[in-house]
């Protein structure tokens, strides 16, 4: 079993060149980037950037030759690679492969060999083996079993065989059973393994095959002082311990030792127990010891490949052993075994050296040539493979390795070549085209003039020696590139995604399936009235750059030219800028059944494409528009909550705002001292607590209960506010919600306010005096002829007086706060996006400086003047959606002209 360094990983490595560090880095909004340098100066003016765009975190992996990244798109991962640190090029699967998961299990001899689970399986994966650069992949072996470690890391059950190039061994997972494979020539082929012909005891063993088999357990331990449940040496070619059972399946019941010395061809039982092996003097000799929680003092020597066993003591004293651990190089004869005698005393340290039991080196005529072989035949890779053994006979030490005796090349058969991409070997053993591959398609590097190899359908294994022979036939054939149409253009962001922030830098990227890429014209139009041309499409292999300045979404389109046709590609690309703060503004007191209008007001005000989620109350199901405006009605009274939220890419943000609804209320319109709006920030959280003291003040003045008011500050300068009257139940529980019931607080609310006794102190020596928003009305007037003139001088005089004051008062206003009135940058600074109370010949120039107020920026909600005997103008803001009306100051049954801040 492998524990694969899968595309899930973070791995950081050199290549041949020793001083070029390779790094996956974070940009500061969390993107994660491919980045080269040199060791002695990483800076980042000398970084280099091999793929171009993002990847997904933790996905680089550098092996040999290859670099491997992964990048997600549209839910699904595609996975690219470098083969000698070349452009990189998408990893090319089956196509309905759709991989979920990739493992790389070796990169050995210049070829990928590698786990893939796809679409449709969960425990288990199909291994795939590419060519030489990586980039073409077709299957080796389907449905092999996984699990995972404690740690939680995949674990592929496959097996390398040390020594032997292109053998290894897989649990295949068939109907719900576990079988063990085994393969001679990189996956070209697999077998099940043939069972041992007796047991231990010499008795026959009945297992026929297919129907009956061994099975290996492939687990390899990474604590280098245990062994797993396999093992080979490189410097002991063909010599395989394991541990597994004869059977139908792989169990975990029954589990017996086995050993083969011919490279899994035939297997021999060993021992009825597990036991951990290790391989000295080059397999010369073989040490086993058992696998126990219990105290041992024996383990057992095999001088020729595991056929006998001899036992012996390593300790008078039995140890409860924790590991074995061979001294370094493989023809070494010492171990040292670690342990203790029991479980409260202290390490023990064994060391035991074999040198004694040999009285000499092996000499040639102590060797016997042996040929690898699967099942008789000989050539094996395309080569004929001769090592030297020891004979079993001879004791002696064999000293350091030599490796192979002799390799001579086969004559190439149909075996020593599988099928090439897009291919798949059916029954009688021919490659055919897949359902969705088409022979006949070039590659869009093939440029007229130029020449490509046509596919016979098959290609050697890599590595494989074999020469001549079928070698011409099943080779593929250089061809001229025809001239063909561009065919197959997409259009892609680098990283996979389609929104991008307003300012930065997006990367598009143009792939061609089919067509001459040196031959083609190309033409992207960014939709904002920029465009770019290119005179081939290899230009754009490191992406087309560009950079948004407003929000919106527009329309990218790519298009391709040759001689022969066209084809162009289209991809829709959201740009927004950050959302930081929404506010919902709506009425703090509606009347039941009557229509309300809530708008959520943002900040900045142009974000881009948004998704407003509205919460009403209690309901779990929310409404959800695409407008930030909506209009409601509530069916009962009492004190209801409304929340928004707000959508924009990966930001969500929200406001929460209550409103009381009843049958019917009244209300007043309050003002202040002018010294009060010196110490108003306007924000939220101000109003608030001023709305609080204001409150407490008119309980404490009037004796009213604070259930049948509610104070609510209104936004913008001068400082204004609302006071509502509500309904309410007196001492004996009757309740008072009649006209002439509100009618009676109110004037009792609006007496206290006319004598000036409501106020409080805002901080030492400021004291704010609140009163209602309007004069006091002067006694009625008989204005019939029958008065005297001098009566009609004074009220002349008194309504001349009246008028300079309010416009020496209206230029003050105006002269004092040049700017409340608009959504300008100054405005949003202060991190709000309503105005103040406006006049209405002000408003026109808010709406020049907001024309975005359709969509409910800017909210002009008050008269602009609060003593303008006790009336109020209408104000329709089309923008921010609010409800005003025509009304006395003291009004029953009205939506009321304040928007809940």
């Amino acid at each position: 079993m492998l524990d694969t360094p899968g595309l899930v990983r973070s791995r950081m490595g050199t290549s041949k060149e020793p001083d070029i560090v390779h790094l996956e880095t974070k940009t500061v909004d969390g993107h994660a980037q491919y980045i080269t340098c040199r060791m002695q100066n990483c800076s980042e003016a000398v970084r280099s950037k091999p793929f171009p765009g993002y990847i997904d975190s933790d996905s680089l992996i550098v092996q040999d030759d290859y670099v491997f990244v992964q990048l997600t798109s549209g839910g699904r991962p595609h996975y690219y690679v470098s083969y000698r640190r070349n452009a990189f090029a998408p990893m090319k699967l089956p196509k309905y492969a759709l991989p979920k998961d990739m493992h790389v299990i070796s990169t050995d001899e210049n070829q990928v060999f590698a786990a893939v689970q796809e679409w449709n399986q969960n425990d288990t994966y199909n291994l795939y083996i590419s060519d030489t650069r990586g980039i073409y992949f077709t299957l080796a072996l389907e449905n092999v079993k996984s699990s995972r470690d404690p740690e939680g890391n995949v674990m592929i059950d496959l097996y390398e065989v040390a020594g032997i190039k292109g053998m290894f061994l897989a649990n295949k997972k068939i109907d719900n059973q576990v079988k063990t494979f085994i393969t001679y020539n990189k996956g070209r082929d697999w077998h099940l393994l043939q069972a041992p012909d007796t047991d231990l005891r010499g008795n026959s063993v009945r297992c026929l095959l297919p129907y009956c088999s061994l099975h290996l357990h492939l687990k390899v331990s990474e604590n280098p002082y245990t062994s797993g449940n396999i093992a080979s040496r490189d410097t002991a070619p063909g010599i395989i311990v394991a541990s597994g059972n004869i059977g139908t399946e792989l169990s975990d019941n029954d589990i017996s030792m086995f050993v083969s010395s011919d490279a899994g061809n035939t297997w021999r039982q060993i021992f009825e127990e597990e036991h951990s092996v290790l391989y000295l003097d080059q397999g010369g000799v073989l040490v086993a010891m058992k696998h126990t929680s219990l105290p041992i003092r024996h383990l057992w020597l095999s001088f020729d490949e595991g056929r006998s066993w001899s036992k012996y003591s390593f300790t008078s004293i039995p140890l409860f052993v924790d590991g074995v651990l061979g001294e370094p190089g493989e023809e070494t004869l010492i171990m040292t075994v670690f342990g203790h005698f029991s479980h409260r005393s202290e390490w023990q340290l064994v060391k035991i050296d074999y040198k004694s039991i040999f009285d000499r080196r092996c000499a040639d005529e102590d060797y016997r040539p042996w040929q690898l072989h699967s099942q008789g035949e000989a050539c094996i890779m395309g080569a004929k493979r001769i090592y030297k053994k020891r004979k079993s006979e001879k004791k002696c030490m064999q000293g350091k390795y030599a490796g192979a005796m002799d390799s001579e090349p086969c004559v190439c058969t149909e075996a020593d070549f599988d099928c090439d991409y897009g291919f798949e070997r059916h029954s009688n053993g021919q490659c055919l085209p897949a359902f969705w591959y088409n022979p006949l398609s070039l590659s869009k590097d093939c440029s007229l003039g130029q020449s490509y190899l046509n596919s016979t359908g098959y290609r050697k294994v890599v590595s494989n020696n074999c020469t001549d022979g079928v070698r011409e036939r099943y080779t593929a054939k250089p061809q001229q590139c025809p001239g063909k149409a561009p065919r197959g253009l997409r259009l892609v962001t680098s990283d996979g995604t389609l929104t991008s922030e307003q300012g930065h830098n997006v990367t598009f990227l143009v792939q061609l399936e089919e067509g001459d890429i040196q031959r083609s014209i190309i033409r992207v139009d960014f939709g904002d009235g920029s465009a770019v041309s290119y005179a081939n499409l290899s230009s754009t292999e490191d992406g087309i750059k560009h950079i948004y300045q407003n929000v919106g979404i527009f329309r990218v389109t790519a298009q391709v030219e040759n001689s022969l046709g066209a084809d162009s590609a289209v991809l829709y690309l959201h740009v927004n800028c950050p959302l930081e703060h929404v506010h919902l503004s709506l009425p703090f007191v509606t009347t039941k059944n009557k229509e309300v209008n809530a708008t959520a007001v943002l900040w900045p005000s142009q974000v881009g494409t948004l998704t407003y989620i509205w919460w009403f109350g209690n309901n779990t199901e929310p409404l959800i528009t695409l407008e930030g405006s909506i209009t409601f009605t509530f069916s009962a009274e009492g004190m209801n909550t409304i929340t928004v939220q707000v959508s924009a890419g990966n930001t969500i943000l929200q406001d929460t705002k209550t409103i009381a609804v009843y049958e019917q209320f009244q209300s007043l319109r309050l003002s202040f001292s002018p010294n009060l709006d010196e110490y108003n920030p306007d924000i939220p959280e101000w109003r608030r607590d001023i709305s609080r003291v204001i409150k407490t003040v008119l309980v404490e003045a009037t004796g009213i209960s604070s259930e049948q008011i509610l104070v609510a500050i209104l936004p913008g300068l001068p400082t204004s506010a609302e006071l509502f009257i509500l309904p309410y139940k007196d001492a004996a529980g009757e309740d008072k919600r009649s006209a002439e019931d509100l009618k009676e607080i109110s004037e009792l609310l609006a007496q206290k306010l006319n004598q000036n006794v409501i106020q409080f102190n805002l901080k030492p020596g400021v004291r704010i005096l609140v009163h209602t928003a309007y004069l006091t009305a002067a006694p009625l007037t008989d204005v019939t002829p029958s008065h005297s003139g001098s009566a009609m001088l004074m009220l002349l005089s008194v309504l001349f007086v009246g008028l300079a004051v309010f416009v020496i008062y209206k230029f003050k206003r105006v002269a004092r706060f040049p700017k409340t009135n608009s959504c300008t940058q100054e405005a949003i600074g202060r991190k709000i996006s309503w105005t103040s109370w406006t006049p209405t010949s002000e408003r026109d120039q808010t709406a020049k400086d907001c024309p975005g107020s359709r969509t409910g920026q800017c909210i002009d909600c008050c008269p602009a003047d609060e003593h303008a005997g006790g009336q109020m103008y209408e104000e329709r803001s089309s923008g921010a959606g609010s409800i005003s009306t025509v009304a006395e100051t003291q009004s029953t049954k009205e939506i009321p002209t304040c928007i809940n801040v």
